[in-house]
């Protein structure tokens, strides 16, 4: 590989296809005076960090909770850095009346102004002081998105702590790693069974002072155990000067979230958010997503996806905030059947899911289709095929009479069942998507737009939207940030690094974690390979620590393969490549399910999608088990088939996949194959299936 190195910007903002959003937009009244009095006239980063109460730094990073950091400011984007308080002060003033928080108790749905969001957040942060929050000591939450969680978060912030999530998710033992590395004084809980985990673990918590439960009645009274409303109470013996003491010392280079990385190749690392990272892109990744401020027209979403995440904490609480966005909380089964139910009644305007999210509902539209009559079934699949072929052809100038048609008279009740008759805007991120979903969803006139970043990056770093858009591609570089590929190879493809105002403080007691993460100039390095066209569209080709190096010395990215799989064969639901280190490639694939909707864990019985492809073929099989160890041979003969076709297209011998096998049950969050977000965890499956794995490269 060649040590090419490619540095790109977004330089003319005013100019770019990301339409309305500015690269330098201001965020006071004072530079929205200079942007309409000429840019001739715009302060000198100099003159902007003069006026900027900043703490003294350094260094471009740190590995303290109470260390501070230079902030990566240039002429692409110099807006004055603020903290959050001042972000959510702004905002109050222009969206005061707004609903800002709906949250549905038993059948009626109560809702919360951003007047009365930012004083219950000030009471929270009363009641943390009063728990005594130290400065720099974390407020660990840890539950399923509510109305508490974002005025818990915010409240933590404002008392001058420091913001940490832990996934729902998360054993007894992982919550204590969490809670014990960010000096936890207080950690909120959800209900009693988030509430047990924190109580098997508060012994080895030397830092912690109380626990505080959200929802749901306290089972029994426990010493520093308090419920939501006993909490909000304590913020009365607090006086408002004592607060805004403790809010007046916090500057915007200093740290106020913590984001924990899933820990899939070794201990979860903390990401330290700085006040600037968080409202400098919950502004501006935002616009160039075209999401609108509210006095333009206010946006609606659906926050459920998990708040620990950045994807979801940036995009529902943050940006919430920054422009004025009423969220609604799904319920706490959301992702086990009920979000549909919750999209009907809150009709989004713009909606965020990871891939396996979209694949989920796009298997779900697939059962539903195959359930129609005869008619109806010919109906929709005309509609999607139209609209497939209308939306590839990008320009809706072009799409003709026969696309408004389908649109109208099948699309837009389709959308609607969905709970998106209002939706224009849909963002897809946390983890690669494969084109089948992409296509899928054309089809039903929904671009998905991706968005590409990391924790370390406060979520995204580029973005697609209405008016950035390629099919596959992560879109372009938010305006104001700046990347460049490294070790570039001959097909253009190299190393994807990261530099701008989203970039993280550092790891949180890691210093060589944190030198491993940013290259001597302090750019981010993201670990994944990318190329971008000559428009400026990146498009991700794999990860540098994913790629497969077989024993021959061949490169070997395993997404675009294990995606072809996928595509040949519908009745699949994951496949993973093997062959590091290994003399030839092989894969594991598991079988479309059906999910138990209380545990959440996958089934014996194949879903509706996969007996159909069982059924076109012959097949009587209904189960998995009816499958698996080559019991039903119409079935294997068939994966051999499509499989044959994918090495058919290999570049080379060395991409050709010699050897396969069907698992037992399908990839899950509770089975330790899949992260919180549903993002295959390689290295954990390399371990679960080793025996597997093994019996492939036996002599």
């Amino acid at each position: 590989m060649s040590t090419s190195t490619q540095i790109h910007q977004q330089t003319d903002p005013t100019n770019n296809q990301l339409g309305q959003s500015l690269a330098c937009s201001p965020m006071t009244d004072l530079l929205q005076q200079d942007v309409e009095d000429g840019l001739s006239e715009k302060k000198s980063i100099e003159e902007v960090l003069a006026g900027a109460e900043l703490a003294p730094a350094q260094s471009l990073w740190t590995t303290e909770a109470s260390g501070s950091v230079q902030l990566r400011m240039d002429e692409l984007c110099p807006e004055q850095p603020i903290t959050v308080h001042q972000m959510f002060t702004n905002s109050v003033q222009k969206y005061g009346k707004l609903t800002a928080l709906a949250s549905k108790k038993g059948n009626k749905w109560e809702k919360v102004t951003f007047s009365e969001y930012y004083h219950l957040s000030r009471m929270a942060a009363k009641g943390f002081l009063k728990l005594g929050l130290e400065r720099f000591h974390s407020v660990a939450i840890l539950g399923f998105n509510s109305a508490e969680w974002f005025i818990a978060a915010v409240g933590a912030v404002f008392a001058g702590g420091i913001m940490a999530g832990i996934y729902t998710t998360n054993s007894p033992d992982a919550c204590l790693y969490v809670a014990n590395d960010s000096r936890a004084n207080v950690i909120v809980v959800e209900n009693q069974k988030q509430l047990d985990k924190i109580l098997e673990v508060k012994d080895k918590l030397p830092h912690l002072k109380a626990i505080v439960q959200y929802s749901g009645s306290l089972k029994e009274k426990l010493p520093n155990l308090y419920s939501w409303e006993e909490f909000m109470g304590l913020g009365l013996e607090v006086s408002d000067q004592e607060l805004d003491e403790v809010i007046c010392s916090q500057k915007a280079n200093q740290c106020c979230v913590l984001i924990y990385t899933s820990g899939t190749t070794g201990s979860p690392k903390g990401v330290m958010l700085s006040h600037d990272n968080i409202t400098w892109t919950a502004h501006h990744a935002s616009r160039a997503g075209d999401m609108q401020p509210a006095e333009i027209s206010q946006e609606s979403l659906v926050s459920y996806l998990p708040l620990s995440h950045i994807a979801a904490q940036i995009y529902d609480l943050w940006t919430g905030i920054q422009w004025g966005e009423q969220v609604s909380f799904a319920q706490p089964d959301a992702l086990k059947g009920s979000l549909v139910d919750t999209l009907r009644e809150a009709t989004p305007t713009a909606h965020m899911g990871v891939p396996r999210v979209w694949e989920k509902i796009m298997e779900k539209i697939k059962e539903g289709i195959s359930q129609c009559g005869y008619m109806k079934r010919k109906l929709v699949t005309w509609a999607m095929s139209v609209s497939l072929e209308a939306n590839q052809r990008l320009t809706k100038d072009e799409k003709s009479f026969l696309f408004t048609l389908a649109d109208s008279l099948v699309l837009q009740k389709l959308r609607a069942e969905l709970g998106f008759s209002n939706c224009v805007k849909f963002f897809s991120g946390a983890a690669p998507i494969g084109s089948e979903t992409l296509q899928f969803f054309l089809g039903l006139n929904i671009r998905l737009y991706e968005a590409y970043g990391m924790s370390e990056s406060s979520g995204p770093h580029f973005m697609s939207g209405p008016k950035a858009y390629q099919f596959s591609s992560c879109g372009k570089v938010v305006p104001g940030c700046q990347y460049k590929l490294v070790n570039v190879d001959g097909d253009g493809i190299g190393e994807v690094c990261f530099w701008g105002r989203n970039v993280f403080m550092g790891f949180l007691n890691m210093e060589d974690k944190t030198k491993e993460a940013l290259d001597e100039d302090g750019w981010l390095r993201s670990g994944d390979l990318g190329r971008v066209d000559e428009d400026g569209f990146l498009y991700i080709t794999g990860r540098i620590k994913e790629l497969i190096i077989t024993a021959g010395g061949e490169n070997i990215p395993p997404l675009p393969i294990e995606d072809a799989v996928k595509q040949e064969l519908p009745i699949i639901s994951n496949a993973m490549l093997i062959g590091d280190k290994r003399k030839f490639l092989s894969i594991l694939l598991t079988l479309k399910c059906t999910i138990n909707p209380e545990t959440t864990e996958p089934t014996d019985i194949l879903s509706l999608e996969a007996v159909e492809f069982c059924q076109r073929l012959g097949s009587q099989s209904t189960k998995v088990s009816d499958i698996i160890g080559g019991k039903d041979k119409l079935v294997y003969q068939s994966i051999e088939e499509g499989i044959a076709r994918v090495n058919s297209k290999a570049t080379s011998n060395a991409q050709r996949i010699q050897k396969w096998i069907i698992l037992g049950k399908d990839f899950s969050i509770v089975g330790g194959e899949l992260g919180p977000t549903m993002k295959l965890r390689r290295p954990a499956v390399l371990q679960i299936y080793h025996s597997e794995i093994e019996s492939f490269y036996r002599e």
